[in-house]
């Protein structure tokens, strides 16, 4: 292949990366919904004819990884010969490739240029309501699928451009917020037209031959990134074991992990983890490999583009029936909370060996809210879907970061004070950083946060799956623990209803406070090796008290000046 060659595939491979990016933003500005488009709660790609995956924009982390699963879904139930120019095609059980919850609506385009399919391009987002027993479609207290909204294992949404009018009314007939929903489906439908129009673009500057040249191109490099970086690893075996929270019923569910790297392999084995539950926290296979794909790309680069040939020497194990890898009719509506739970298993194995790529624990849950009402100005009925940010653990060399969303979140936002105040039947009483002094180390865990919301209105219906609220953040390298996530209810006669980690349904009156309180990090290394001076500033910052700074760090403030004026240390 001459010097021209080379160059002209690696402008047609980084102009697939930039469709990709195209067909991200492109959503977030077509999309009607707050947790879409505010949030970004969604992901995007491009995969090839054969369904594997070209490349991924994310705003969440969790949906790494689950857009080629998905659209190998539909190129299994729907010949490619069957498929015309301007199909869409439209998934969310959570049992098949690529599902995680109802709630999470995938659509895939097959990409024709002439008769030929050469790409498909598929985005899956999180729609605010897909019907179900609670709004939201979400809910602490399910017990089956069938209680958690509509699922849809692979239906043709479009034939050849045509909208098809009876699937749409089906959704418009089961969900709360109809307007809502065919909004984010139109901006579903929008962004995979994007891609589909630059592709043939792509084609027609550069011809089809050195196109799918150029993605065979892509995916290469990517494994032989990853591969090289294999080489480099410490090869080994690495074990971890852990409760996640209960599954809402009292019983603590466990998960473990055995993961062995080898030159040429990063193998994840599951076994031995709980069956599923008669609660919402199963997750499929699918979701679980993305929670690995994560941590896999934690410590192999997390600077690689994201495409199958950099997951080809990754290999996921479970048992079927687990909480890991569950079948029907087992419920799923918080199925992050195992996922994550798995990924924080792998984090917690690796991160003796991996410190420089993995730091101590963090608030690890969604810590996902729902709230619903009536909005105390126009009396219509609002609806809140929102994660909250909490605080992630310290590393080698570096305090933890404060007030961010979880790993599976990854790149997503909270809805703006404003917005909320606006939209909602609810007044923002406090924003402010969860000050513990927990999570002490040579370096500091991250705080967390507090939200409270007060109802203004009457009548209001609050879910919220806190996960992290029965087992502290850990800390690492000797570091200190942090703390937990939790919510309590603050009537308005003066009782206080709480702390806790799972609720359904819990009504909120006009004047009724809920308070959300996520974690501090896990500290990491030996308190007692952290600069004196740096206690003093964080006593001086209001992250730490006196006493913490005495007790944990061995080092005396003067309330003053906020000098040291002495060090207790052995």
């Amino acid at each position: 292949m001459s010097f021209t060659d080379t160059v002209t595939l690696d402008i047609v491979k980084d102009s697939l990366l930039a469709i990709g990016d195209e067909i991200f933003y492109g959503f977030a500005q077509t999309a009607m919904s707050p947790i879409i488009y505010e949030t970004l709660d969604y992901a995007c790609g491009i995969a090839d004819a054969d369904g594997e995956l070209l490349t991924q924009g994310n705003g969440a982390c969790g949906f790494i990884g689950l857009i080629a699963p998905m659209i190998s879904e539909i190129i299994v139930k729907f010949s490619k010969d069957d498929m015309r120019p301007g199909d869409v095609f439209l998934i969310n059980d959570p049992y098949l490739g690529g599902g995680t919850h109802l709630s999470d609506i995938g659509m895939v385009m097959p990409v024709f240029y002439g008769d030929e399919i050469i790409a498909f391009v598929g985005n899956k987002a999180h729609w605010a309501d897909v019907g179900g027993m609670s709004p939201g479609s979400f809910t602490t207290d399910s017990a089956e699928v069938f209680q958690e909204g509509l699922r849809f294992s692979g239906v043709r949404l479009m034939k050849a451009g045509e909208i098809n009018t009876d699937v749409v009314g089906i959704i418009a007939a089961n969900v709360r917020f109809p307007e809502a929903a065919n909004g984010d489906m139109w901006g579903q439908i929008a962004s995979l037209r994007t891609g589909y129009n630059r592709i043939n673009e792509l084609c027609g500057k550069y011809g089809k031959d050195l196109l799918l040249m150029s993605m065979k191109r892509l995916m290469d490099q990517g494994e032989a990134a990853a591969r090289a970086r294999l080489k480099e690893m410490t090869k080994g075996v690495y074990e971890a074991e852990q409760f996640m929270d209960d599954d809402g019923r009292g019983n603590l569910v466990n998960i473990k992990v055995k993961l062995t790297i080898t030159e040429d392999e990063f193998i994840a084995d599951f076994s031995g983890s709980s069956p599923q539950v008669m609660s919402p926290v199963n997750t499929g296979y699918s979701s679980l490999c993305a929670g690995v794909k994560v941590a896999y790309m934690s410590i192999v680069n997390p600077g690689l583009a994201v495409n199958d040939g950099v997951f080809r020497l990754m290999k996921v194990v479970a048992d079927e029936h687990s909480v890991l890898m569950c079948d029907a009719p087992a419920p799923t509506s918080c199925y992050y909370e195992s996922m994550l739970y798995a990924l924080d298993t792998v984090w917690r194995a690796l991160a003796p060996a991996f410190p420089e790529y993995l730091g101590a624990g963090h608030m690890l849950s969604v810590c996902a809210v729902i709230l619903s009402g009536a909005h105390h100005k126009s009396g219509q009925p609002f609806l809140i879907v929102e994660p909250t940010g909490g605080g992630w653990g310290a590393s080698r060399g570096k305090d933890g970061e404060t007030g961010q969303f979880c790993v599976g979140d990854g790149e997503t936002y909270n809805v703006p004070v404003e917005m909320a105040e606006t939209r909602y039947g609810i007044r923002v009483e406090e924003y402010s950083l969860n000050t513990d002094g927990k999570g002490a180390g040579e370096f500091r865990g991250g705080s967390g946060a507090v939200r409270s919301y007060r109802a203004l209105t009457d009548g209001q219906m609050f879910s919220a799956s806190f996960g992290r609220n029965k087992f502290p953040a850990w800390g690492a390298d000797g570091g200190n623990d942090g703390s937990y996530n939790y919510f309590e209810f603050h009537r308005a006669d003066g009782s206080v209803e709480g702390p806790m980690g799972v609720t359904a349904h819990t009504i909120l009156n006009k004047g009724d406070v809920a308070r959300m309180v996520t974690c501090t990090g896990g500290g990491y290394g030996s308190p007692m090796k952290r600069d004196p001076k740096r206690v003093a500033r964080d006593v001086k910052d209001g992250y730490i008290t006196m006493v913490q700074a005495e007790e944990d760090y061995g080092v005396i403030v003067d309330p003053e000046t906020f000098e040291v004026t002495e060090t207790r240390r052995q």
